[in-house]
């Protein structure tokens, strides 16, 4: 598998991966222009072996304990940073793309789920969107969207991991209860929103503590699903309130990181360049 390969499986699989680049080289070395793709657990492709390479992933995969996405740029002379009998030097661009911050299952493909899946788009969320009616998904959606078509929507809980987080917005409020239900009692996940009026959170609250549900377990469950300080009715206005909820969940914030590295600091990793005599 090739690093373009390994690129598109890591996403499809939301598998965390670093991506290292050689930007420049002189003198004598194994590449002058490579990439590879690192994860916790598989290397695909090379930048030339030995022990520039193991230094490389080394570092890749300190990278990637960080939940946070980052980049940096390292110099290696290889006789003295890499051990290598090259003469060269080799500047390498390591960039670190860890598992995605929200993994979101939503059951129920109706007018508020298609809006919510606007909102979402632009955010950084894995989405699988889940519904037992034939035709009802749009033509096309985002490509953080994964489309599943389930005639029993309950059998994809067995699927869920517990770092998922659930919306509940079908169009049956049975096979609501019974998603909720096996959420609370198969899985872990630490936030399942169900959208419905206080009359329908009442009266599913009592229901799950005559079948057996702690309150405890009750409280990873939040209806009305959304911030109740976003007002409004329209399916765009309440997609809104649940997105709101939902990313407000993660502490890590994309716009919050800052770049490791200063321009000076860029430029200095870079070697010089020479100029072509006339």
């Amino acid at each position: 598998m090739n690093w373009q390969q390994a690129i598109s499986r890591c996403h499809h699989d939301a598998d965390p991966f670093a991506v290292a680049t050689v930007i420049g080289t002189t003198g004598s070395t194994p590449r002058e222009a490579a990439k590879m793709v690192i994860t916790t657990t598989e290397i695909y492709d090379t930048i030339g072996g030995g022990q520039l390479e193991f230094k490389v992933i080394e570092t890749a995969r300190q990278m990637l304990e960080s939940r946070a996405p980052s980049q940096r740029i390292d110099h290696y002379p290889l006789a003295t940073k890499a051990d290598q009998c090259c003469g060269g030097s080799v500047t390498v661009l390591i960039e670190s793309f860890p598992v995605t911050a929200t993994r979101l299952a939503v059951f129920g493909a109706g007018h508020v789920a298609s809006a919510l899946m606007q909102v979402l788009a632009q955010c950084d969320a894995r989405i699988e969107w889940i519904d037992s009616r034939e035709g009802v998904f749009p033509d096309s959606v985002s490509s953080n969207v994964q489309l599943v078509f389930r005639e029993d929507p309950v059998s994809y809980v067995d699927e869920l991991s517990d770092s998922h987080r659930c919306i509940v917005i079908t169009h049956d409020h049975a096979l609501d209860y019974r998603l909720v239900h096996a959420m609370l009692t198969q899985t872990e996940i630490d936030y399942i929103g169900l959208i419905g009026s206080d009359t329908k959170a009442g009266r599913f609250f009592q229901r799950m503590e005559k079948d057996g549900i702690t309150a405890e377990d009750q409280a990873r469950c939040r209806c009305p699903v959304g911030l109740p300080a976003v007002k409004g009715k329209l399916p765009m206005e309440i997609a809104v309130s649940i997105a709101a909820q939902v990313l407000s969940l993660d502490p890590v914030k994309a716009s919050q990181i800052k770049p490791e590295l200063s321009w000076k600091e860029i430029r200095q990793a870079f070697p010089p360049l020479e100029l072509a005599k006339d």
